[in-house]
């Protein structure tokens, strides 16, 4: 299981600038973003925790900010639709395999974690992304619409 605290610093070995403050042009609905300066290899994650609700959905942001700069998945802001949505699964992809394994996930299960919020609750992320954890370790893939009802 990913402590948040060892992913920033991981972010921080790995040279990526971290910045908590919101971006004067991100949507209102943007909680977090990730930048890579075009021609530098020069990346920085902006997390705005005054809008977070908790330290899970900080950590899951985190964890999917740190799949844009793990798998080198960031775009334009005018890029094409479906470059944008292979960018976030490969983002959340990483994110449900940094926070968590099969193992781990089957442990929580074995051990009574039944629930989804029970789930998200012990490994400390949001339930958004501990659906598509159990999405990505039950049926290999992210498409919580196709198997969970919520």
């Amino acid at each position: 299981m990913e402590n948040l605290d060892n992913l920033y610093q991981w972010l921080r070995e790995e040279g990526v600038c971290l910045f908590d403050r919101q971006l004067p042009f991100s949507r209102d609905s943007s909680k977090a973003v990730t930048i890579r300066l075009n021609g530098y290899d020069t990346w920085g994650i902006f997390v705005d925790t005054g809008r977070m609700d908790g330290r899970a959905e900080e950590k899951s942001a985190v964890l999917h900010e740190g799949g844009h700069y793990a798998t080198g998945t960031t775009h334009e802001v005018c890029s094409p639709w479906d470059l944008v949505e292979k960018h976030e699964y490969k983002a959340d992809k990483w994110a449900v395999q940094r926070a968590l394994t099969a193992e781990e996930l089957d442990e929580a299960v074995a051990g009574g974690c039944t629930e989804m919020w029970e789930l998200a609750e012990h490994f400390g992320v949001t339930e958004e992304l501990m659906r598509k954890a159990v999405c990505w370790y039950v049926h290999g893939n992210l498409s919580v619409e196709d198997y969970m009802n919520y």
